[in-house]
């Protein structure tokens, strides 16, 4: 059998030969791509020289890059463990031109290497080309002489790869494998590509264009190729599987987790070990190449897979660390080719057992926080997706696991609100990590916080103070200075601006300077978590990277802000004392006008709760009691009581408020946040609940106002009321039962007017412009047709009713025009529907009027139009339908 390192090096052996420089792997890290988060492809080291930045001698290269696929655009972690070729990590074969050889000798080495030097069977391989690309069709044909149906023509974007949005690119030629009739699937391009037969192995990229910005494509004057080959994939061809997890690495890595866990990698348990076994491969090589476990970007990422990974160990049953034992085993099977792993190999052993040794305790949180979300839960109940999306998100809790914990109690889960949860957070994920080319303004703060550390907030106890300028962008780039005019992001090394956090707004203000400079901040955000960065426009002068600058919040802005933040500190352990402590905070908005405060609980709030409600959080207000605030370690501070708001992430010091007094002494609310909030509960003045309403299954949404916002709400309520009371020329206090009696009165005159006008009907006159009811013989039927002007709709089925008394025997239509409008009622008596259908002469009517359709029964049927001018015509098409 050959294995994986024998392919290797064969491959690159052969294009060395052809007078390509083998070229190490390059980091996992790209040094010169900052749009992306990895090195996700085999020619991202090149870029430059594929876009003439730089220039390589010999203008030949060939390597075997190591590519992590787990973020953004490119990302596989949730499939890896469950399908044949999903990886976290793979190594890219791939050799390149730089302007030397071009499409001919591209195939000629491929169709060489494959079928000569490895000796794949020639009719187990199909191409494919861009559908245009007669040049590469007649190549193939030449060279492998293949016939015309296994040389497929692909008219997508499959086949057509580009650097970004502008810039070099061109066609494709895709090599496939096909593993046997017995694996289901079609070739490329057919219905059934998506099986697994037929298995890309190689793409040969044929770089020939420039995109240009105006949409037009150019030539270039040196055609370049890049090709990649996934060597998990070629080795599964080689080594005759048909899954890359039974090539020698994987089984490899597999037996040695078997061996460790006494488990068996099959059934259910298949899955764990495979993800165990992939993503050892991705967080060893991270770790080797200096990324390390964090709560943000690159670390936030390693640290995820590490523990998808941890989990499956846990899965397994697992009873001790189990990553860092398999260090040796990964080292031995790829540390040669890769000598960076041999020498971080303590490191790797070292980060992994102390993240799994502390993922251990993280999951027994977990646990007891599933216990805690579910304690009120009964059996045939179910835990909101979102819940369990939190779940996994924070402590890495996959969904089945959450699925399986809750099946013994009965309970289950909301998958579409969990998947929902899911996909926006991948949206979220797109949004900030952009794939290779593509622009990534959320980048910049990377490089932003990597050069010039987190922003240190002075907030809490000022808000005013001095910070220098250590960045500034305009337009999403790093720019040296800015004028006059410009709109402009200005990140400082300390500030009392609050980035938007927390649901609680971002502050905004003045930023003042030399030589007359004044910047209006509109908003403040808290890119990365820990950046704050002012929005705003230069009003006057100049400023400049390296400046000292004085800032000044805007602070009645502000104090409305931390009034409106503290009043949902109040607010939630109200709720929670009213409801019961089932309540758990699901969301917030604090801004400066307003709060908006989402919780869990079953059903909408009666007007008693929400007087309740307020009354006891008007009481806290009242009582002017300080809010305290102090630093703790989450542990610690949930020891002391603090509630920890299910799903958020705290780091290792907190901040907890504790604010008001209940009866017996004890805080009135200890909660742990990040926020800015009143010196004293009386500065919040007066807290008024405008609407209660439901955002999804089990969490409803409550608006309030406090303050100034909240009194203005109060004196316009009373202002409209007093209005009111103008107009019925009553006291205010009497507004009340005044409209009531109007509300009767009104019913009563709707009442009145509508026997009128059927009293009015019937009598013949119809109101104005109505034809008065005629009786006339159609055909040997008694006939009765009217248009009514401003008859109700519904009155139609009463005078239809009443004009079959009259008439005895026949059919009765009645059109009833209302505001441009036409209803349409046909009635048939008893004797003559087996003639005549209510139903059918109804749609005659109908389509007369314009419209479509119409229903009842036999006897009776109704519809109506929007011509009102046609009612004439749709009594007539009745009686001509009548006439035969």
């Amino acid at each position: 059998m050959t294995s994986t390192n024998d392919i290797r090096t064969s491959f690159l052996d052969y294009f060395s030969k052809a007078g390509h420089e083998k070229v190490h792997s390059a980091p996992l890290v790209p040094y010169n791509d900052p749009t992306l988060m990895f090195v996700n492809a085999g020619m991202v080291p090149f870029k430059n020289v594929f876009t003439g930045l730089e220039t390589r001698d010999p203008p030949r290269a060939t390597s075997s890059q190591k590519c992590v696929r787990a973020g953004g655009k490119h990302n596989d972690l949730d499939n890896v463990g469950y399908t044949a070729r999903h990886h976290t990590f793979f190594e890219m074969l791939g050799n390149f031109s730089f302007g030397d050889y071009f499409k001919e000798q591209a195939i000629v080495h491929a169709w060489t290497l494959l079928t000569k030097e490895w000796g794949i069977p020639a009719d187990k391989l199909t191409t494919t080309v861009y559908h245009t690309d007669d040049e590469a069709f007649a190549l193939w044909k030449k060279i492998a002489g293949l016939p015309d149906e296994r040389i497929i023509r692909i008219p997508t974007s499959d086949n057509f790869w580009s650097m970004g949005d502008t810039g070099p690119c061109g066609p494709c030629s895709e090599i496939f494998y096909d593993h046997g009739a017995h694996i289901a699937g079609g070739p490329p391009g057919s219905p059934d590509e998506d099986g697994d037969r037929f298995i890309e192995i190689w793409n040969l990229v044929f770089m020939q264009f420039e995109q240009k910005a105006d949409g037009n494509r150019e030539a270039l004057p040196k055609p370049s190729i890049d090709t990649g080959m996934g060597l998990e994939r070629i080795s599964a061809v080689m080594q005759g599987v048909h899954d890359n997890y039974d090539i020698d690495v994987f089984k490899a890595l597999i037996s040695a987790s078997e061996s460790m866990t006494g488990v068996r990698a099959e059934g259910p348990q298949r899955a764990s070990h495979r993800v165990i076994a992939d993503h050892l491969r991705s967080t060893s090589f991270l770790l080797a190449d200096g990324v390390l476990p964090s709560n943000e970007g690159r670390g936030y990422v390693l640290r995820r897979i590490m523990r998808r990974a941890m989990r499956h160990a846990h899965i397994l049953g697992a009873s001790e660390p189990l990553m860092h034992r398999l260090v040796p085993s990964l080292v031995a099977e790829m540390g040669q080719a890769y000598p960076e792993l041999s020498r971080a190999q303590a490191l790797i052993s070292e980060v992994l057992e102390r993240e799994e040794t502390r993922f251990r305790q993280t999951l027994d949180k977990g646990l007891r926080l599933l216990d805690e979300a579910t304690i009120d839960m009964a059996e045939g109940a179910e835990l909101p997706g979102e819940t369990a999306f939190r779940l996994y998100d924070t402590f890495g809790f996959p969904y089945d696991l959450t699925e399986d914990a809750l099946r013994s109690r009965g309970i289950g889960v909301d998958r579409d609100g969990f998947d929902a949860a899911m996909a926006q957070q991948k949206a979220a994920a797109r949004a900030a990590w952009k794939g290779s080319g593509d622009a990534a303004s959320g980048e910049v703060w990377f490089d932003i916080a990597e050069r010039e550390g987190a922003t240190e907030f002075t907030g809490y106890t000022a808000t005013d103070g001095e910070g220098q300028v250590v960045a500034l962008l305009i337009d999403g780039a790093e720019v040296q200075t800015a004028q006059a005019g410009q709109d402009v992001v200005v990140l400082t090394n300390q500030t009392p601006f609050y980035g938007e956090s927390g649901g609680q707004s971002g502050d905004a203000g003045i930023i003042t300077g030399k030589e007359g400079l004044s910047v209006k901040v509109g908003d403040t955000s808290k890119p990365l978590g820990r950046l704050n960065a002012h929005h705003g426009t230069i009003e006057s002068g100049t400023i400049a990277v390296g400046d000292t600058v004085h800032m000044s919040v805007d602070v009645v802005r502000r104090d409305a802000i931390r009034a409106n933040h503290s009043a949902t500190h109040l607010l939630h352990a109200a709720l929670r004392h009213r409801l019961g402590e089932h309540v758990t905070q699901k969301g917030s908005l604090v801004a400066a006008d307003r709060l908006r405060f989402d919780y869990s609980h079953p059903k909408a709030l009666t007007d008693a709760d929400i007087r309740a409600i307020e009354s006891e959080v008007n009481a806290q207000i009242r009582s002017n009691e300080p809010v305290t605030t102090r630093l703790m370690s989450p542990d610690d501070a949930i020891e002391a009581g603090a509630m920890a708001l299910f799903g958020e992430k705290y780091g290792d010091e907190v901040r907890v408020l504790t604010m008001g007094k209940n009866p017996d002494t004890k805080a009135y609310s200890v909660e742990l946040c990040g926020g800015t909030h009143v010196n004293a509960l009386g500065d919040i003045a007066v807290f008024r609940i405008i609407s209660e309403s439901a955002v999804s299954s089990g969490v409803r949404r409550i608006e309030a106002l406090t303050g100034e916002a909240a009194r203005d709400w109060l004196v316009g309520r009373e202002d409209a009321l007093k209005a009111i009371a103008s107009a019925m020329k009553a006291a205010p206090d009497e507004v009340t039962g005044r409209v009531l009696a109007l509300i009767d009165d009104r019913k009563r005159l709707e009442r009145e007017l509508a026997e009128a006008k059927k009293a009015l009907a019937l009598a013949g006159t119809g109101g104005a412009g109505a034809a008065a009811p005629a009786d006339e013989d159609v055909g040997g039927i008694a006939f009765s047709g009217q248009v009514l002007q401003g008859m109700d709709p519904k009155e139609l089925r009463g005078l239809l009713d009443e004009a079959k008394k009259r008439i005895g025997s026949g059919v009765a239509a009645i059109a009833a025009v209302n505001e441009g409008r036409a209803a349409f009622a046909v009635a048939v008596t008893d004797d003559l529907t087996d003639r005549f259908s209510a139903v059918e002469l109804v749609r005659k009517g109908v389509e007369a009027l314009g419209g479509k359709g119409g229903g009842g029964r036999a006897d009776m049927a109704q519809g109506g139009g929007p011509d009102a001018d046609k009612a004439d015509a749709a009594i007539a098409a009745v009686r001509e339908s009548l006439a035969g």
